[in-house]
């Protein structure tokens, strides 16, 4: 790397060691650094056929994709602070979580593809796995547990370094995009005069159309969430609490080199209606629907989101949850055949599958979202919510999509949410999901 003052010198990673390469191109190396799937993972991955991604690779072409985003639209340089753009651009995690809420990690990628990560303690060893990352800093946090009422003053030190960094690589170049900074962060840009541009813009329109080798790794995650969903469905039965069948995906995500999940959504009987009510110690009863979202952060920090609802008990699907059932697989199955290039949003919004008018109160959110290392850009609306909250734009090969559908009437007694994850391809649509439907609800 090269020096700088900021750097923190010795490194842990002794550069003089050499290993094998396990199938994603990374060291063979019980003590690396860089976290992946696991024996049990690429055992499975092999078994289905599916091949693993070339981590560098995988790195190379997002950074020329972000520094291509940043120079075609003039700017000097992208400031990251969001954790998963932060992974995007450098393949690197700390502390995913933490950092969501105590932004002390942050990247600059500056247009002629230097980068710069500002880590906790400006630890050199955490990213030394990916020498796209020219180099690594301390200082860039100024959060209020941190700094407290020293925070404008650390603000103004990092913008500081900000400064000198964009006139040494760019120039007379102001123009800086940033994602998310606290108030004293951008206040301090903007008396150095550097020109704030909306940085979200830039990286999640440049993480929408995947490449060949995220591709391979979206494959990966999903066949893992996928294994995981399996064992949560073993182990679902009546008399167990929610928690503890919500707690089998985790295990088993963990147990593949999987990283996190965003939200607890997993609920039966009375509490699937209405949706968004989450995991608790609610007990399971006979002949009870259980309805759950993954949102999945698995291996390789992609996300596998996949919906299911499932029959719990031993006696027999009511008409009433057949019918849910029936609903929300038709809604899904028929809103995804409009799925090819150069389709707009606004098409996909108005046409498909049309809700029947009593669910339509307690529709989903969105109707397609945008998914890679998490939910992304875009979000397509139902026609009820165009007007006040649906934007515009065109479908391209390589994004990646997920087709939902909540349904279940007000003051119904339970309700079915169902979700595949797709892949635009030149010709149309892959389906990347091979998790069965619920075969007695199906019935």
């Amino acid at each position: 790397m090269p020096h700088s003052p900021f750097s923190v010198p010795a490194p842990k990673i002794d550069p003089t060691r050499r290993h094998a390469r396990k199938p994603d191109n990374t060291p063979d190396d019980n003590d690396r650094v860089e976290i992946g799937p696991t024996a049990l993972a690429y055992a499975e991955l092999a078994a289905a056929g599916l091949e693993c991604p070339d981590l560098q690779a995988m790195r190379r072409h997002r950074w020329e994709r972000l520094t291509a985003a940043i120079v075609a639209r003039d700017l000097a340089g992208l400031l990251m602070y969001d954790p998963l753009s932060i992974r995007y651009a450098t393949d690197t995690t700390h502390m995913q979580l933490w950092a969501a809420h105590n932004p002390f990690r942050a990247c600059l990628l500056l247009a002629d593809g230097h980068m710069v990560l500002w880590e906790y303690g400006g630890l050199p060893y955490l990213s030394e796995f990916n020498p796209l990352v020219s180099e690594v800093r301390g200082g860039g946090s100024f959060y209020y547990f941190a700094s407290g009422d020293r925070t404008e003053e650390k603000a103004t030190l990092f913008a500081a370094q900000i400064d000198g960094l964009l006139r040494e690589h760019a120039g007379g170049n102001r123009r800086l995009a940033v994602d998310k900074i606290q108030i004293a962060g951008l206040r301090a840009l903007d008396a150095l005069g550097i020109e704030v541009h909306d940085g979200e813009e830039v990286t999640e329109r440049t993480r929408a159309i995947k490449g060949v080798e995220e591709i391979r790794a979206m494959r990966c995650a999903m066949r893992a969430c996928e294994r995981s969903i399996a064992a949560m469905r073993d182990f679902a039965v009546p008399g167990v609490s929610e928690n503890d069948v919500w707690a089998e995906l985790h295990k088993e995500n963990i147990r593949r080199g999987g990283e996190w999940i965003e939200t607890r959504i997993l609920t039966s009987g009375p509490r699937t209606n209405p949706w968004f009510q989450e995991c608790g110690p609610r007990i399971i009863g006979n002949d009870e629907i259980l309805a759950f979202d993954t949102d999945m952060i698995g291996c390789y920090g992609m996300c596998a989101d996949i919906s299911r609802s499932w029959f719990i008990g031993d006696g027999r699907p009511s008409n009433e949850q057949r019918h849910l059932h029936a609903v929300a697989h038709e809604h899904i199955m028929t809103n995804m055949e409009m799925l090819k290039p150069g389709v707009t949003f606004r098409e996909l919004s108005e046409g498909g599958h049309l809700l029947p008018e009593e669910f339509v109160a307690q529709r989903y959110g969105s109707k397609f979202h945008g998914v890679g290392l998490c939910d992304e850009w875009p979000s397509i609306k139902y026609p009820e919510d165009w007007d006040a909250k649906g934007y515009d734009g065109v479908l391209e090969p390589g994004m990646m999509l997920c087709v939902e559908a909540y349904i279940g009437a007000v003051g119904g007694r339970e309700g079915v949410k169902l979700e595949d994850q797709v892949l635009i391809t030149e010709a149309g649509y892959e389906n990347l999901t091979n998790c069965p439907f619920d075969e007695r609800l199906m019935g």
